[in-house]
C-alpha cells in the first residue's frame, strides 16, 4: 500500500510537471485563502494547484467537504479523483493546513473554496404533462389567461438553465392564423389580435395547443427541449352592448331610475361611461355592478336619442375591451301645443280667380315627434270678416292647411282684404291663427302709347353710349302700382345687334331709349325700330296685346370717319430666345372700319430687336434676343389708316421668351472677407453659393463643384451641400499666414451644360476679440516697415546725389569764369 502511494504521488507529480504545473505563482504558490473555478463533469485526478510551505513544514492536511472528492499529496498537490456535479454541490468549501513531521500544524489551516461551474448536463421538464384552461371570445389581446411552467436543475443564471416557451401546434388551425400566443420567458398564455377578433364558441368550442420548452434560450441547435398539452375551452363573451333603451320623456317617476346594465366576464372589473357628444348636461351615470341609470327627466324636444359609451377596465385602469356603444331613445309624450308661422300669415288672391283654385297654405308648427299622432294638426276656419258679400267664401283643408275659394270669384268692390281665424289643433291642444287675404287686381287692360309713331332720328355713329336718344309713353288703367299697370318696353325688331335699350320710370310707366352699344354707320346706316309695351304680370283669359300696344321710330346714322380697329387688345407670341435675326416671332391684325389701307408701325422697340412689316403686320427679330434683359418684351404696334385722315389705334405686343442655356455660372456675391484664424487647431470649412441668370425650373439650379487646379487638391476640397451651396475645406492644418486664391469650377448641368472657374480668396489670420487681424505690413497696396526704411534711405540718397551734383557744377562754373577773366586781360581783339 505505502508503494502504490508513492507511486500516485510520483504520477501526479509527472503529470503536474508535464502539464505546466510547475512554473511558480501560475500553478503553485504559498499557502494562502485562493479560489478555484471548476466546470463540473470533467475528467477525474485533474491536478488544481500546488502549496509549498516552509520548513518546518513536511506535508499537508486537507479538511471541509470534500465529499471524498479533492486530495491532498504530502508535496502539496491539491486535485479531485472524480468528476463533479453542480446540481449536487455548486460549491466545496475546503481548508488546508501545514504539518510538520510530528504532524502538529505550522502553518494554516487556511479556506480554499471550489466553485463547480454548470454545463447544459438536465433537460427543462414540464411541471404538467398537460394544461387546462378557459378564454372568453373578445378577450382584449396580450392579456394572459393560463401559463405553462417548467423548471430546469441547471444554473438559471448561464444559458443553461433560461428556458424558451413556443407554440408550435394550434388545432384546429384556421386559415393559417394564429390565434394564440405565448410569452416566450414567462410561459403566459393570451390571444393573438386576430383570436381577439375572431374566436366563437359556436364554431370551434375548443382548442388544443402543443407548448415546447427548450433551455439555452432557444437559440442553440444543441438545447434541450420538452413538449406539454393544453387544452383551452373557449366561452362566450357576456361584454356585448344592451339592445337600445327607450325612454319616456319628462317622466315623473323618482331618479335615478335604471335603465339598463353591462356585464364584463369577470368581478372586479370598474365601470365608467364616456359622453361621445360632450354634452353640457349628462343625465346618465353607472354603478359598479355595471347598471346605467338615467338621473334626471330627458325633454325630447331638447335632445330626442342619446349615444355614449360603457368602459370597464382593471384594477390599474387598463381597458378590459372596447368600449360598448349604448343608445336611448327619448319618447315623446303630447307636451307641446302648435304654434303659427307668424303673427299674421298674409296672402293675396285675384279678382278673377276660380273657383277651387288655391289662395295659399297655412303651415303651423308643433315641437311634438313628426309623423305621430302628437304632431297631427287639424285646421278649421272659426270666423271670417268682413262677411261680404256673404260667409264662407273661403274653405281650409282640414289636414294639408291649403286655403281655397269656396263659393265665388272676388271683387274688390265689395272688399279689397278679408281676415280669417283659423284654428290649429293636435289630440289635446288648440290655438288660434290669423290669415290676412288680399284681393288684388286682374291684369284686363294693356299698355297703350300716346302715339304710334315717333318719327325719325338722326345720330352721329360716335353718339356715346349710355346717352338718351328718345323719350318713349304708354299707360295702364289697372290698378296702379302693381304687376298689372307696370309696363316694360321692348325692341322687338330693327335692332338685332341690341344696340338700344329701354329703361322704365317706376312711377310715371315713362320709357327712355339708351344706347346701349355703339351705333355703326357701317352695318346699319337705316334702322327701323319697332317697340313693344307689356306687363310683368300676364293678361286675364280672353284678353289680348294689339296694335296699340306698339310703337316705331326710323333710326338714321351718319358716318364718322373711325381710327383702324386691331382685333384683339394684346398680341403675344413666344419664341426662344436663341431664334436666327430675321425670324418671323409674330403678327397683328387691324382693319379700317371705311375700309381704308393700313399702314403696322412699332413703337417702344427701346432694345431695337424687332421689326414689322408695315403692309402685312408681320413682326420679325432684326437683333439677337436675351430672355434675361426682359421677358416678356412689350412694345406698341400702331395701325394707320393710309389716306383719310391718317387715324391711328393702338394694341399691345408683347414677345414671351423661353430660355437657352446660355450663361455660365457665377459666384451668387462677392467673397472678400473669407479667412480662418492661424494656426488651425483643425481642418476648417467654409460655405458659398452659385447662381446664374437663366429660367430654372421649380426645383431650381443644379449646380456641381470642383478644384479646378490640380495643385490645389492636396490642400483644399469642395463638397456640395445643394443644388446652389456648396463647402470649401482644407484638407490639413499647415497653412502659412497669408492669402491663398483658390479656383473652383462651376458646372450647370444645362443643354448644353456651361461651366465657369471663379476664384475664392481665403486669408490665414491671426484672430481677435473682433475677427481677423490683418498687421499693416501685409495688406495689399501699404509697405512694411522694412520698405519705407528702405525707401527713406533711398530718398535721401538721392537727394545727397543731387545736391553732390550741384555743388560740384557750381564750383567748375566758377573755375572756368576767373580762367575767362584771365584770359580776357591778357588778349586783345584784333582790328581790322
Amino acid at each position: 500500500m505505502i508503494l502504490q502511494a508513492h507511486l500516485h504521488s510520483l504520477c501526479l507529480l509527472m503529470l503536474y510537471l508535464a502539464t505546466g504545473y510547475g512554473q511558480e505563482g501560475k500553478f503553485s504558490g504559498p499557502l494562502k485563502p485562493m479560489t478555484f473555478s471548476i466546470y463540473e463533469g470533467q475528467e477525474p485526478s485533474q491536478i488544481i494547484f500546488q502549496f509549498k510551505a516552509n520548513p518546518p513544514a513536511v506535508t499537508f492536511e486537507l479538511t471541509g467537504e470534500t465529499d471524498n472528492i479533492f486530495k491532498i499529496e504530502r508535496e502539496g498537490l491539491l486535485y479531485y479523483t472524480k468528476a463533479l456535479d453542480r446540481e449536487t454541490r455548486s460549491t466545496h468549501n475546503l481548508q488546508v493546513a501545514a504539518l510538520d513531521a510530528n504532524g502538529a500544524i505550522v502553518e494554516g489551516p487556511v479556506p480554499i473554496t471550489i466553485e463547480v461551474k454548470d454545463v447544459n448536463d438536465n433537460r427543462p421538464t414540464f411541471l404538467q404533462s398537460k394544461y387546462e384552461g378557459s378564454v372568453r371570445q373578445n378577450s382584449r389581446p396580450g392579456k394572459p389567461f393560463l401559463y405553462v411552467n417548467a423548471t430546469d436543475l441547471d444554473d438559471p443564471a448561464t444559458p443553461n438553465g433560461q428556458l424558451s416557451y413556443q407554440i408550435v401546434i394550434q388545432l384546429p388551425m384556421i386559415n393559417n392564423v394564429m390565434y394564440f400566443q405565448i410569452n416566450n420567458k414567462t410561459g403566459a398564455i393570451s390571444l393573438t389580435r386576430e383570436g381577439s377578433q375572431e374566436l366563437n364558441p359556436a364554431k370551434n368550442p375548443s382548442y388544443n395547443l402543443v407548448i415546447s420548452v427548450k433551455d439555452m434560450g432557444g437559440q442553440s441547435e444543441n438545447s434541450f427541449s420538452d413538449t406539454t398539452s393544453v387544452d383551452i375551452i373557449v366561452t362566450e363573451n357576456i361584454w356585448k352592448a344592451p339592445e337600445p333603451v327607450e325612454m319616456v320623456e319628462n317622466s315623473t317617476d323618482p331618479h335615478p331610475i335604471k335603465i339598463t346594465q353591462v356585464r364584463w366576464n369577470d368581478p372586479g372589473a370598474q365601470y365608467s361611461l364616456v359622453d361621445k357628444e360632450k354634452l353640457p348636461r349628462f343625465p346618465f351615470s353607472i354603478d359598479q355592478e355595471g347598471d346605467i341609470y338615467v338621473t334626471q327627466p330627458l325633454d325630447r324636444e331638447e335632445k330626442d336619442a342619446y349615444v355614449f359609451y360603457a368602459v370597464a377596465k382593471d384594477e390599474y385602469g387598463k381597458p378590459l375591451s372596447y368600449p360598448l356603444e349604448i343608445h336611448v331613445k327619448v319618447q315623446d309624450i303630447n307636451d307641446n301645443p302648435p304654434t303659427c308661422p307668424s303673427p299674421v300669415t298674409v296672402f293675396e288672391v285675384q279678382e278673377n280667380e276660380r273657383l277651387g283654385n288655391s289662395i295659399g297654405t297655412l303651415t303651423a308648427h308643433d315641437s311634438d315627434e313628426e309623423n305621430t299622432a302628437n304632431s297631427l294638426l287639424n285646421y278649421r276656419i272659426v270666423e271670417q270678416t268682413p262677411k261680404l258679400p256673404m260667409d264662407g267664401l273661403f274653405l281650409i283643408q282640414t289636414y294639408a292647411g291649403m286655403l281655397q275659394l269656396a263659393k265665388q270669384s272676388l271683387k274688390k268692390q265689395d272688399t279689397p282684404q278679408y281676415n280669417l281665424t283659423i284654428e290649429v289643433s293636435d289630440k289635446d291642444f288648440k290655438t288660434l291663427c290669423f290669415v290676412q287675404i288680399n284681393v288684388i287686381d286682374i291684369n284686363d287692360q294693356i299698355p297703350i302709347f300716346e302715339k304710334s309713331d315717333y318719327g325719325n332720328l338722326t345720330l352721329a355713329e360716335d353718339t356715346n353710349v349710355g346717352s338718351t336718344i328718345l323719350t318713349i309713353q304708354a299707360t295702364d288703367a289697372d290698378e296702379p302700382f302693381t304687376g298689372s299697370s307696370k309696363i316694360l318696353y321692348h325692341v322687338i325688331k330693327g335692332d338685332s345687334e341690341g344696340r338700344l335699350g329701354v329703361d322704365t320710370d317706376p312711377h310715371t310707366n315713362t320709357g327712355y331709349v339708351i344706347i346701349k352699344k355703339p351705333l355703326d354707320f357701317e352695318t346699319a346706316a337705316i334702322s327701323n325700330i319697332v317697340f313693344k309695351a307689356e306687363n310683368p304680370e300676364p293678361l286675364v283669359f280672353g284678353v289680348t296685346y294689339n296694335a296699340s300696344s306698339f310703337a316705331k321710330f326710323t333710326l338714321f346714322v351718319t358716318d364718322v370717319n373711325e381710327a383702324p380697329e386691331f382685333s384683339q387688345y394684346v398680341f403675344q407670341a413666344k419664341v426662344s430666345e436663341d431664334v436666327a435675326i430675321g425670324t418671323k416671332v409674330g403678327n397683328v391684325t387691324a382693319k379700317d372700319p371705311e375700309g381704308l389701307d393700313i399702314s403696322y408701325s412699332l413703337r417702344g422697340d427701346t432694345r431695337g430687336w424687332l421689326k414689322i412689316d408695315h403692309v402685312t403686320g408681320e413682326i420679325f427679330s432684326v437683333a439677337p434676343l436675351d430672355r434675361e434683359a426682359g421677358s416678356p418684351y412689350r412694345v406698341q404696334v400702331v395701325a394707320t389708316e393710309v389716306g383719310g385722315s391718317s387715324l391711328s389705334s393702338v394694341s399691345q405686343f408683347h414677345l414671351i421668351l423661353t430660355d437657352v442655356n446660355d450663361n455660365p455660372p457665377r459666384l451668387a456675391k462677392d467673397y472678400t472677407d473669407l479667412y480662418f484664424c492661424h494656426p488651425l487647431s483643425a481642418p476648417g470649412s467654409l460655405i458659398f453659393e452659385a447662381t446664374d441668370d437663366d429660367q430654372h425650373l421649380f426645383r431650381g439650379p443644379h449646380f456641381t463643384f470642383s478644384i479646378a487646379n490640380e495643385n490645389l487638391q492636396n490642400d483644399w476640397q469642395v463638397s456640395k451641400i445643394n443644388g446652389t451651396h456648396a463647402r470649401l475645406s482644407t484638407r490639413h492644418t499647415d497653412f502659412e499666414e497669408k492669402e491663398y486664391v483658390v479656383l473652383i469650377r462651376i458646372n450647370d448641368g444645362g443643354r448644353p451644360p456651361l461651366e465657369s472657374i471663379v476664384s475664392l480668396t481665403v486669408t490665414f489670420c491671426s484672430c481677435g476679440e473682433d475677427g481677423c487681424f490683418r498687421p499693416a505690413g501685409h495688406q495689399p497696396g501699404i509697405p512694411t516697415v522694412g520698405m519705407a526704411v528702405g525707401i527713406l534711405l533711398t530718398t535721401l540718397l538721392v537727394i545727397g546725389i543731387i545736391l553732390a551734383v550741384v555743388f560740384i557744377r557750381m564750383k567748375t562754373d566758377k573755375g572756368k569764369d576767373n580762367v575767362e577773366s584771365a584770359q580776357a586781360s591778357e588778349v586783345k581783339p584784333l582790328r581790322s
